[in-house]
C-alpha cells in the first residue's frame, strides 16, 4: 500500500500532506461507493421479493443496463431517434425464445416448465409495493377497478365462448406470419397484468407466437420491479423492456415495435383476457395483404365484478369530428355466414395487429404525441390514406378491462386536445375547421401555441397519401359533413332563460329528452339547422330534434340527402324555431333550485303537460311573443379568419 513520508522530509509544507492525505481520502470513497450501493441495491431486493411458499432462483444478471441503440434481433429496428439517449433496463428471459409444443394449455391450466402462478402473488406483491414512498406510488394505489376481486381470479380463467357459431369450425393456415405480442404497462396491478401474460400463451398456437414482449414505461410500483423479472425470467418465450423514462402509449409502443422479433405485431393492452382462437383469424388477414390493419372483436370486462361480457353485436370503430373514438354497432345479419365475415371499419381502437415492416414504412406511430390520447385515430387515417385498410375479425375475441375511472394521470389537462390538433393539422385539410368548431379548447390551444407537424406532413408527402376528402367519399361515407352556415350552427341559446340547448343522457325521464342548461362555450352543446331544416346535434351529427308528444327529443338522423317531415324546423326572424308538422315553436322551460330548498318553479315556469307538472327541458307550445320561445345560434370560433 502506498503510504505518505512527511515526516523524514522537513521541506515538505505540513498544509501540502494534509491535501494529499484528503485527496487519497475522497478516491477511497469514491472507489467504495458503488460496492456499498450495490450491496443496499440486493438488501432491498431481498426485502421486496415475494418470499413466503413462492421462491424463485435468481438468474445472474438478471437486469442487463443497455443503450437503446443497438438493434432488436433478427430483423429488429432502431430504436427511434427520441429514444437514442435513453438507457433501457432488459430483463431477458432465461427460458428459450423458441417455445416447443402446443400454444394452448394444458387442462389443468399448466404449462410444463413454467411456475405455476396464483393470483395470491399480488398480495404479496403489494406488500413490496406498500414499501414505496414516491408519489407515483399512492396514485397508482387507486386502481380504476377492484383490484381485490381480481386477486382472487385465477390467472388462468377461461371465458364463455363469445364467437359466433360458424367460427368454430373454421380451419386456418398452419403456416402463417409469427407474431410478436406487446403489452405496454405503467403501474398496473400484479393480477391483470399477469392474467393478460397467461391468456396470450395459453390461447396463442407455439407455432404462430413468436413472444410476448413486456414493456416496462417507467412503473414505480414495487411488485413490478425484481419480482416481476424473476417471474418473467421463469416464462418461455416472454421477454421484459424497461424504460428509464416515461414514454407513455405512443412511445412504448414504438419502443416495443423496435425489439420485437415477429413477422406481425400484435398490441395488447395489459388488462385483456384473450379467447380461444383469437390470434389465428387476425394472422390470416394479415398474410393474405401485409397492408391490411386487423382488430379483434372487443369484448367488455366489468372493472366493479369482473364479469365477462361477450359483444354480440356486429360492430366497427369510428370517430366524430371532436375526433373521439366510438365503436359503432350495425345491422344484424340474417345469414350466419355473414356474421363471421371481416368488417371494413373506419378506425380501430388501441388493440390491434399489423404487419411489423408495414408498420415501420407508414411511419409507426407520431412522435410528437404525448403520452396517450387519440394516436388509434391517427394512425387509422394514415393507414387508410396511405395505402393500407382497416378490418374487425368477428371471429378474434379479447376481453379488455372496463375502468370506471382513468387510472393514469396527464402532465396537463390539454394533452389529448394538443394530440387531436396534430391529426387535424396533419391529416384533415379544410376539415379540420369543423374540428375547431366542436372543440373550442382546441381551438384556442392552436391559436396560442405552435404545433410543429412539418415531419409528419413530409412523410404524407413522401407516402404519396390520398387527401381527407377521399376517406370520407371511400371509407367513412356514413359520417355526416356538417354544412355549419354563419348564424345556424353553434350552441343554441334562449334568450329568456339565459341558457343552451343541452342534452345529458340519463339526465331526463324521457328517452333522448333534449334539456336546457348553462352553456359550456367548449364545443360539446354544438348543433346546426342545415339546409334539408333539420336540426342535428353532436359532434357526429347523427342525432336530429324530433318531438314526441310536445316533447323534444332526440332521434336517428336518416341517411343523407333523406329527411322525414316530424324532422324538419324553420327559424324565424324573431328568434323562434318552429315544428314545421305540428306549427308549434319550441320553448324552453327552466325549474331553479333556490339554496337550501327543494326544486321549485320560477315564476310561471311551471307547466302542464298531460295533467302533469312538467320537468324543465324543450317542449312544444303555441308560439308567443314568450322570450323563451326566442334563440338564436352563438358560434363561438371562426377558424376561417384565424
Amino acid at each position: 500500500m502506498m503510504t505518505l513520508r512527511c515526516r523524514h522530509r522537513p521541506h515538505r509544507s505540513p498544509l501540502l500532506c494534509f491535501w494529499l492525505v484528503l485527496l487519497l481520502v475522497v478516491i477511497a470513497v469514491l472507489f467504495m461507493d458503488p460496492l456499498f450501493r450495490d450491496a443496499s441495491r440486493h438488501a432491498a431486493i431481498a426485502r421486496h421479493a415475494p418470499t413466503a411458499g413462492h421462491r424463485w432462483p435468481a438468474p445472474a444478471d438478471l437486469e442487463l443496463l443497455v443503450d437503446s441503440r443497438d438493434q432488436g434481433g433478427e430483423g429488429g429496428f432502431r430504436a427511434p431517434a427520441f429514444l437514442r439517449d435513453d438507457q433501457l433496463l432488459v430483463a431477458p428471459s432465461s427460458a428459450p425464445a423458441e417455445r416447443r409444443g402446443s400454444g394452448v394449455a394444458a387442462r389443468d391450466g399448466r404449462r410444463r416448465g413454467e411456475v405455476e402462478p396464483r393470483a395470491g402473488l399480488s398480495s404479496l406483491a403489494g406488500k413490496a409495493a406498500g414499501r414505496a414512498t414516491t408519489s407515483g406510488e399512492a396514485a397508482a394505489r387507486r386502481r380504476a377497478f377492484d383490484e381485490a376481486i381480481s386477486e382472487g381470479i385465477s390467472f388462468h380463467r377461461r371465458p364463455p365462448e363469445s364467437r359466433p357459431a360458424a367460427c368454430l369450425s373454421q380451419q386456418y393456415n398452419t403456416s402463417l406470419p409469427t407474431a410478436t405480442v406487446v403489452v405496454c404497462f405503467h403501474d398496473e396491478a400484479w393480477s391483470t397484468l399477469l392474467r393478460t401474460i397467461h391468456s396470450v400463451l395459453d390461447t396463442a398456437p407455439a407455432r404462430h407466437l413468436r413472444e410476448v414482449l413486456l414493456v416496462d414505461d417507467c412503473s414505480e410500483r414495487g411488485h413490478l420491479k425484481t419480482p416481476l423479472s424473476k417471474y418473467v425470467s421463469k416464462l418461455k418465450g416472454v421477454r421484459l423492456i424497461r424504460s428509464a423514462r416515461r414514454l407513455g402509449v405512443v412511445g412504448c409502443r414504438v419502443l416495443g415495435a423496435a425489439r420485437a422479433l415477429g413477422d406481425v405485431l400484435v398490441f395488447l393492452d395489459s388488462h385483456c383476457e384473450c379467447q380461444q382462437g383469437w390470434l389465428e383469424p387476425l394472422l390470416e388477414r394479415i398474410a393474405g395483404d401485409r397492408s391490411r390493419v386487423v382488430s379483434p372483436v372487443m369484448d367488455v370486462i366489468d372493472g366493479r365484478t369482473f364479469r365477462y361480457n361477450a359483444t354480440r353485436d356486429l360492430i366497427r370503430g369510428v370517430f366524430d369530428w371532436k375526433l373521439d373514438f366510438h365503436w359503432e354497432v350495425l345491422p344484424k345479419q340474417k345469414d350466419p355466414l355473414k356474421t363471421v365475415e371481416p368488417i371494413r371499419s373506419p378506425a380501430l381502437a388501441g388493440v390491434l395487429a399489423i404487419d411489423r415492416q408495414f408498420f415501420q414504412k407508414i411511419g409507426a406511430y407520431d412522435p410528437g404525441m404525448v403520452l396517450w390520447g387519440v394516436e388509434n385515430i391517427e394512425l387509422s387515417i394514415r393507414v387508410w390514406l396511405c395505402g393500407g385498410s382497416m378490418e374487425v375479425i368477428p371471429c378474434s375475441r379479447v376481453g379488455h378491462l372496463e375502468q370506471f375511472h382513468p387510472s393514469f394521470t396527464l402532465p396537463d389537462d390539454d394533452t389529448v386536445e394538443k394530440n387531436k390538433i396534430r391529426v387535424a393539422e396533419t391529416w384533415l385539410d379544410a376539415y379540420k375547421n369543423i374540428f375547431y368548431k366542436r372543440n373550442t379548447v382546441a381551438f384556442f390551444i392552436w391559436q396560442s401555441e405552435s404545433s410543429n407537424c412539418t415531419e409528419r406532413v413530409k412523410l404524407q408527402k413522401m407516402l404519396g397519401c390520398k387527401n381527407f376528402q377521399w376517406y370520407l367519399s371511400n371509407v367513412h361515407q356514413d359520417l355526416y359533413i356538417p354544412q355549419d352556415r354563419q348564424g345556424f350552427s353553434g350552441e343554441l341559446y334562449n334568450v329568456g332563460a339565459g341558457y343552451c340547448a343541452d342534452h345529458k343522457k340519463g339526465w331526463a325521464p324521457w328517452d333522448g329528452a333534449m334539456d336546457v342548461s348553462p352553456c359550456s362555450g367548449n364545443g360539446n352543446q354544438h348543433c346546426e339547422m342545415n339546409s334539408l331544416k333539420e336540426v342535428r346535434w353532436g359532434p357526429m351529427g347523427q342525432l336530429c330534434f324530433d318531438a314526441k308528444g310536445d316533447r323534444v327529443v332526440l332521434s336517428q338522423c336518416p341517411p343523407k340527402q333523406q329527411t322525414l317531415t316530424r324532422l324538419q324546423w324553420s327559424i324565424l326572424k324573431n328568434g323562434q324555431i318552429v315544428h314545421l308538422l305540428t306549427e308549434k315553436c319550441i320553448e324552453a322551460v327552466k325549474t331553479e333550485r333556490s339554496p337550501g330548498a327543494e326544486k321549485v318553479a320560477h315564476s310561471d315556469w311551471g307547466k302542464r303537460a298531460n295533467g302533469k307538472e312538467a320537468e324543465e327541458g324543450l317542449f312544444l307550445r303555441p308560439c308567443s311573443s314568450d322570450p323563451r320561445q326566442q334563440w338564436h345560434f352563438e358560434q363561438l370560433v371562426d377558424p376561417r379568419r384565424s
